[in-house]
């Protein structure tokens, strides 16, 4: 090429422009080729470097003590001449060290420990930050939006049990938002009765498996579980033997503990291999305690609402005592005043001792009534004061009865008296038990039909609790008349009559067969009433002494 632009150069002597445009053009490809020729001389000069190194490194490797090598990989990496060798070679960007290895039988060569950048390394961190804060994150999220959950729930029970007295229904909503909230299979409450230390599984939800609402459990069959539960200790566990119809679960018992003593527990039965967090354990403990508000707010409630109802009832019996208790008074001042009238008017001595006779009847009716009064005063008040002695019954209990015989005959009705041939002698306070027995005989007599019969009986009876002791039984009998099963109870309260009775046409305040169990119990005894088919039996049972 050179020598064609030289010719160029000669043929174009008739134009200087082109000459010298030639000229420099011949001068640039000159500087090229002289580079080009510097830089094959200095690769064919490291080639011969390279050779020289290659072979050197070679021999040395044959001359150690490891070969031969039983692996490409097998030099020793801290020989020195092998290192001294290894020097020489060029070292690749961000290397720590070179070492030589066989790479065949008769190639040797250098592997190079090279650095990571330092942008790599910090880019690798900064990824495994981000996702580390990433997972840190999404599990922060899913606890608070749980948190919300339980809140939420919190919130809607607190509300329920704010707005309702009605404990079924505040206890049927909580067991029923337990599993909803929390996945589990089942969970229900139960009531203790510490009495009989039962306790009584009275609301339950469950999912997939058989309900055993009204389940009656004895504390003493799993000691363990409920002495814990008494403390007020929740606690979690799975059971080792399954219960028929129901596979193994786990299991969170926690007390409805009240200010004084736990009341109830809660149950949640969860599948086997899961174990109740602390969040999920505290909210139990948070509905719990929700749950002992409500049923202390519920009894109170239901404690009032008989209090309201008691006095309601107690107002109807004062009301009824005082209409009772005027007509009572009034009644015997009004034939007094009248007779008093006709007294002054009468001339004659038969009309004046009728007049007499009617003050002198109503006179006592009057300090009957007062007198019944003051007794149960006083008894109520503990201040009957008791004289015991020795009374036999053969000999006392026909006077007691002799007074109302006239006013049996004059109504149609038989008393008799039937007792036994071989009483014992009764220790006792007599003027409390004449009184006693003489309101029997009377209530007796106002309520038996004509052609009816009274029957007085005694007999002695051992007390069911106690073999040893004995009580006198003294029975009044009549016949003709039942009083109704529902208002046995009531019979023996204050003031108290049987609806459908006439009190005008019977006459009493309504305070004799009260006074009969308050004798009865000032001499130690008690009294009872039983009635059916056609019979009502009094029974007044008095220890011998």
């Amino acid at each position: 090429m050179l020598q064609r632009l030289e010719a160029l150069q000669r043929g174009a002597s008739e134009s200087p422009e082109k000459q010298e445009l030639l000229a420099l053009a011949l001068e640039q490809i000159s500087e090229a080729l002289a580079a080009l020729q510097m830089a094959v001389a200095g690769t064919q000069s490291q080639k011969a470097q390279w050779q020289k190194l290659h072979s050197q490194t070679l021999q040395q490797t044959r001359a150690s003590e490891a070969w031969p090598p039983t692996s490409p990989f097998d030099l020793p990496s801290n020989d020195p001449s092998l290192t001294e060798v290894a020097s020489a070679y060029p070292e690749p960007p961000h290397a720590t060290e070179g070492l030589p290895r066989l790479l065949s039988r008769d190639s040797v060569g250098l592997h190079w420990l090279v650095r990571e950048p330092p942008h790599r390394a910090l880019e690798g961190s900064l990824q495994l930050l981000n996702t580390d804060l990433e997972r840190q994150i999404q599990d922060r999220t899913a606890q608070l939006q749980r948190a919300l959950e339980f809140e939420a729930m919190l919130k809607r029970v607190t509300d329920n049990v704010r707005d309702s007295l009605d404990e079924s229904q505040i206890l049927q909503t909580v067991v029923c938002e337990l599993v909803a909230v929390l996945g589990v299979e089942c969970c229900n409450t139960a009531l203790y009765d510490l009495s009989s230390r039962d306790s009584t599984i009275c609301y339950e939800h469950t999912v997939s498996i058989p309900s055993a609402q009204g389940r009656v459990v004895a504390m003493a069959d799993f000691p363990e579980i409920y002495a814990q539960l008494l403390r007020g200790q929740h606690l979690q566990f799975c059971g080792l033997i399954p219960v028929p119809a129901r596979p193994r679960f786990a299991i969170l018992a926690c007390p409805v503990f009240d200010d004084q003593r736990a009341i109830g527990d809660l149950w949640l039965l969860h599948r086997k291999d899961h174990i109740f967090d602390e969040l999920e354990v505290r909210l139990v403990q948070q509905v719990a305690n929700q749950c002992a508000i409500a049923l202390r707010q519920a009894r109170l409630y239901q404690a009032a609402q008989a209090q309201v109802q008691e006095l309601a009832k107690l107002n109807r019996l004062k009301d009824d005592f005082l209409s009772t208790v005027s007509h009572e008074l009034r009644t015997p001042m009004a034939n007094i005043k009248m007779a008093i009238q006709m007294l002054s008017l009468a001339t004659d001595e038969q009309r004046q001792a009728r007049y007499l006779e009617i003050l002198q009847t109503e006179c006592k009716r009057e300090i009957a009534l007062i007198n019944d009064l003051l007794d149960l005063q006083r008894l109520d008040a503990g201040l009957q004061a008791r004289s015991l002695i020795s009374i036999q019954l053969h000999s006392w209990l026909p006077q007691v009865v002799q007074p109302f015989r006239a006013r049996a005959q004059d109504r149609q009705q038989s008393l008799e008296i039937a007792l036994s041939p071989e009483l014992p002698a009764l220790v006792s306070d007599v003027s409390s038990l004449e009184r006693a027995l003489s309101e029997l005989l009377n209530n007796a007599c106002k309520y038996t039909p004509p052609g009816e019969q009274i029957l007085v009986m005694a007999q002695v009876t051992e007390r069911p609790s106690d073999a040893v002791a004995q009580m006198m039984q003294l029975l009044v009998i009549n016949s003709g008349v039942e009083i109704p099963e529902d208002e046995l109870t009531c019979i023996f309260d204050k003031f108290y009559r049987i609806p459908g009775g006439d009190p005008w046409k019977q006459g009493g305040t309504g305070l004799g067969l009260a006074l009969v169990k308050k004798l009865a119990e000032h001499l130690g005894g008690t009294i009872e009433v039983a009635s059916g088919q056609g019979n009502t039996v009094f029974t007044l049972s008095l220890p011998l002494s």
